[in-house]
């Protein structure tokens, strides 16, 4: 049996102004930094083969202060993205990664790998992003901003739905994480609100419009056990 642990990262600075983040890349917060530690603490003692997190700071910051506390005391090393060629230099310019390379098998095995990915970024807000949550409901109206929000097809002005959200997250997830699963391993992945919603959206089964409603609190792990093709969410979460 595998384990699937999905994070939502902990609380950032632009959350805790009430402000709409998508892509921007924002650090955490005082609070989003306890929240890590507070969701390392709720792991600490199960096992870890390999992590993926968003592209993003707030992921990324949130996954690797949860592992400071894990048991195992690996270290969680950042991997570069993956690339068509491995070999040392392209055009004569040194590829991301490659002077990186470990050469203990030792130092190796007592590191996780962590795949940050674009794919598992938050929705991409448009022109909403950076605007207060409260500001821009009293310009729109709270309908709208709402429909923006919390709707499965609309889409915010220059931004991304739900709906292409899901587009983006779901493919990545049975290319890149699923084949991990599948061979017993079990997967820490840190992203987002919208884009853990599009995964559990499939995980759960869960209809269009039952996902909008779908609630995921900041540094709160969600530990799914998968066998044999099936998963189930441990303590009726």
């Amino acid at each position: 049996m595998a384990k699937l642990i999905l994070l939502r990262h902990g609380q950032s600075v632009w959350n805790q102004l009430n402000l709409f983040t998508g892509w921007v890349d924002i650090p955490l917060s005082e609070k989003g930094i306890e929240e890590s530690f507070a969701s390392g603490r709720a792991i600490k003692d199960i096992p870890i083969d390999v992590i993926f997190t968003s592209a993003l700071i707030r992921a990324q910051m949130t996954a690797m202060l949860a592992m400071t506390l894990h048991s195992s005391r690996k270290v969680p090393m950042l991997m570069p993205p993956l690339t068509a060629q491995s070999s040392a230099a392209l055009n004569g310019e040194v590829l991301p990664g490659a002077w990186a390379k470990i050469y203990s098998p030792k130092t190796q095995a007592d590191c996780i790998p962590v795949f940050p990915a674009q794919e598992l970024n938050e929705r991409m807000y448009g022109e909403l992003q950076g605007l207060n949550k409260d500001e821009t409901r009293q310009r729109f109206g709270a309908e709208q901003v709402q429909i923006w929000r919390r709707s499965f097809d609309v889409v915010p002005p220059q931004g991304e739905s739900l709906a292409m959200t899901c587009a983006r997250a779901l493919p990545f997830f049975e290319a890149k994480i699923l084949p991990y699963l599948v061979k017993g391993d079990n997967v820490l992945v840190v992203a987002h609100g919208n884009s853990l919603r599009a995964i559990m959206m499939k995980l759960d089964h869960l209809t269009k419009e039952q996902v909008v409603h779908l609630e995921l609190a900041t540094g709160e792990p969600i530990i799914y056990d998968f066998l044999n093709g099936i998963f189930t969410k441990q303590g009726g979460q």
